[in-house]
Parts: structure tokens; sequence; C-alpha cells
């Protein structure tokens, strides 16, 4: 996944800028960038984040780049934001999205007179410069910013820094938030919410689908207005929003109070203590346990001060083992006890059984494993927030695979109903293998109902198939 943050103020933006972008660091391990407009013109820094956070690596640039403009990212791909010199001028530009169709659009650009594309490492092109080419094929930025996204099958939000301010550009169909901040002399956008509030912001506006706004110190103007159909993504509530965030008018934390209520609704469990798994889980574990009336324990404390969330590898063994070095058990409120242990979500299943071995060996009597939400049975295709690229990354198809062999694609539809006998034998196999005591996952009505806005606004792809 990536964040990105921007500021366009009266004074010196740095400060703001290199906190707001900071407030971000949850969204990326890769790559941290900013870049600045000021007397002397643009200024730009880019670092490696994965084995340190952003604050470290940026405190020298804090202290030399100013300008009152300016743009950052956290990224969890490529180094970005890339500078461009072209007939629209200089602009500095910053993007959160996927593209799925890139080779066709780098053929494009190839064919229409692009001459040459920065290969990074592994063969691939940067898409926040194919971003950048696609728009100067146009006779302005805003012109461009609609051609990228009428082009682009997957999802792109678009940040863009020009010596007069800042364009903003959420993606056509809404799927990841941009918000807007005020405060006096100044204007800021982000993707989360709660990134400004410290610094001084109030709420001004969230963008729309598809609408994208030209931000200078005095004023926030609408250059393209909203579109209408929205499909924000679902796992924002779910996982990778942060707690305090708000988007579409529904808080993060609020949200998965909902979903752990209604998980403890349909459940009849009978356990000594409710725990999350850090530090996605906590919340829907504070909310199970409210209203079964289990009492809520951590049973896992998660270590932070040399384990940062900045610090995660690409190899998967790798990732394993750091989340599992991460929590730290407590054998009093383990050994001998009936846990219900909820996390957000089931991908591949390798940390949580992980996680399970590790309680079971702490001294855990039972271990009811409940889930936030529903079976996920369709890679993302519209962000990068998982780095599953294959269907049978996930545990679920995997097994649907064992049970139903060249039957599996076309029986998919009866796995994603809860009503089905099919779902309940894909669920114990899943919970056989993990070795859990128990197993449920949320259902997606529930789910949608947790987040309490117009089902048809959310996108539920992962889960049903349907973006």
């Amino acid at each position: 996944m990536s964040g990105f943050f921007g500021v366009a103020s009266k004074k010196d933006c740095m400060f703001d800028l290199f906190f707001g972008t900071d407030y971000h660091s949850h969204l990326g391990t890769k790559r941290g960038g900013l870049a600045v407009y000021g007397e002397g013109g643009f200024n730009r820094a880019i670092h490696n984040i994965e084995n340190s956070p952003f604050r470290t690596k940026f405190e020298r640039d804090f202290e030399e780049m100013k300008g009152n403009l300016g743009i950052g990212c956290i990224s969890d791909t490529e180094p970005q934001p890339l500078i461009v010199r072209s007939h629209l001028g200089n602009f500095a530009i910053s993007t959160v999205g996927r593209i799925n169709n890139i080779d066709e659009l780098v053929k494009k650009s190839f064919t229409e007179g692009t001459t040459h594309f920065l290969e990074q490492s592994g063969g691939n092109i940067n898409p926040t410069e194919l971003c950048a080419a696609l728009i100067n094929r146009k006779n302005s930025i805003p012109e461009g910013i609609k051609y990228v996204q009428d082009l682009i099958d997957g999802s792109m939000s678009i940040l863009i820094l020009t010596p007069s301010g800042i364009y903003v550009a959420r993606d056509k169909l809404g799927r990841t938030p941009v918000i807007i901040g005020k405060k006096k002399g100044t204007f800021c956008v982000s993707f989360e919410s709660f990134a400004f509030i410290n610094l001084g912001y109030q709420f001004y506006k969230e963008l729309g689908p598809g609408e994208t706004d030209f931000i200078t110190p005095e004023s926030v103007t609408v250059v393209t207005p909203p579109g209408e159909e929205m499909k924000i993504c679902t796992f924002l509530w779910v996982y990778y929003g942060y707690s305090s965030s708000v988007y579409e008018g529904c808080n993060v934390e609020t949200m998965r109070y909902r979903c752990g209520r209604l998980l403890a609704e349909r459940d009849d469990v009978e356990a000594d203590s409710v725990a999350g798994v850090p530090d996605s889980g906590v919340a829907h574990a504070i909310g199970y346990s409210n209203k079964s009336g289990i009492p809520f324990s951590r049973p896992l404390i998660k270590y932070t001060p040399t384990w940062p969330r900045s610090f995660m590898p690409a190899k998967q063994s790798q990732r394993n083992l750091i989340a599992h070095m991460k929590l730290i058990p407590v054998d009093q409120l383990i050994r001998d006890k009936r846990l219900v242990l909820i996390d957000d979500s089931l991908v591949r299943g390798t940390q949580l059984r992980e996680t399970t071995e590790f309680l079971y060996q702490a001294g855990a009597k039972e271990l009811h494993v409940r889930l936030s939400c529903p079976p996920i049975m369709f890679p993302c295709k519209y962000l990068n927030f998982s780095r599953s690229t294959s269907a049978m990354d996930l545990n679920t198809r995997r097994i649907i695979q064992q049970l139903e062999g060249d039957n599996a694609e076309s029986k998919l539809h009866l796995y994603c109903n809860p009503d089905t006998p099919e779902y309940a034998r894909m669920v114990e196999e899943i919970r056989k293998e993990l070795n859990f005591t128990s197993l449920r996952y949320h259902r997606l009505d529930d789910m949608v109902k947790s987040v309490g806005i117009s089902p048809c606004k959310l996108c539920t792809y992962c889960w049903n198939g349907k973006g």
C-alpha cells in the first residue's frame, strides 16, 4: 500500500509536511519521499525505509529543505515523488494505486512518442513515471489526470506539485480516500484524516470519486467534479486504515467495535477471555468482549521499541519470523485458559497458525479463532495492500482446490455464501489444517453493516469477486 500528504502554505511548510507524511508510515515499508517548491525551485529527497523509520532517514532533509509548497509519500513499491520537466512545466508527482495494464500503456506511450522509461530493479517500470508520461500527452495537467484515470485498469490517486499550487485527484471510483484539512494560511491534503489533527488543521472536505482539486495557501478549487459511482475499499476499516481515521463519515475504531459486536451476536462459544492479535485485531476483540460479556485480556503483548512496523522484509518467511518475534506471551493469561482469539483476516494462514501454536506451547487449553472479515477468495486487483500475487496464495483457494479439483473455479460462488454446506466444509478444513479449537469468519452482510454506509459504495471484491 502507499499513502501521501501535501501542504500549501503562506509560510515554510516543511514541519507539517515532514510529520504529516510520517503519520502514513503504517501504509508502506519500502520507500519514503518528500518534494518541496520554494525560492530555489524544486528540491526532493527519497530514502529506503525498509530497515528504519521514516523520521530517522529524513531528519537531515527536514533541516535543509525549505518551501511553502510540498508533497510527501510513504510507498510499499516504487520510489517517489518524481520531478518532471515537460511542456506543461516542471512538477513533482506522487501516486497511490495500482495499474494492471501497465504493459499496454507503456506500449501506447511508445507508439505516441515517448522515447524511454527508466527501468527499476527486476525490469519493472515505475507506475508514477508512467502516469507522468501519460499526463504529458495532454495540453493541461487536469486534462492529463482525467486521461490517466480513464486509461488505467486498476486505480490511481494523484498528487502533483507545481510552482503555483498542488493538484490532487482521487481515483476514479474512490477506492482510496483523499481528505483536505485547513488552518490559517494553509491547506493540506492527506490519505489519512488523522494525519493533520495534531498539526492544528480542521477537516475541510473529502474529495469525491474521480474529483480533482487545485490547492493553494488561499483556496481549494474544484477542477473536475466528482463522479456518481463509488467503490471504496472495505479493507480500509477492517485492516490497513489507522484506528483514528475517518472515511466517508465512518471511524475505523468504531467500525471495528461494531464488527466485534456482530461477531459475538452470532457466537455461543464458552471461554475464559477474549484477545485480539495486535494491533488491528484488538479493537474487534473489544467489541466482541463488550457484547459477549467474556472478559477482554492481552495475553500477547506487542514489543515495539526495536521492532517497528517499517521493518517488514519482502520475503514471507522473514515476515512470519518477525511477526512472531514482536509478540511476547503473558503466561498467567494463557496457561490453562480457553481463549477467543480475534484477528482482522486470514490470508495464507501462516502467521496465525504460528501464533496459535505459540499460545498452545504457552499452555492455552483451547483457542477459538474469530476473523473480522469473511474468507478472502480473490487477490485484490485494485490496490497493492496485499503481497499475494496468485489466488493459490490464499488458504481458502488451496482448500477449495483440494476439495473440488477441476471444478473449483465453477463452484467458487458456493464457497462465498456462508449459508451453504460447501462454505461450512471449507471452514472446517481450514480449522483442522491450522489446528484451531473452533473457527468462525465474519459474514459479509454483517461486515458491510458494521461500516454503516450504502453497500453499493463499498468494494467487496476480495470476498465475493464483485468490485
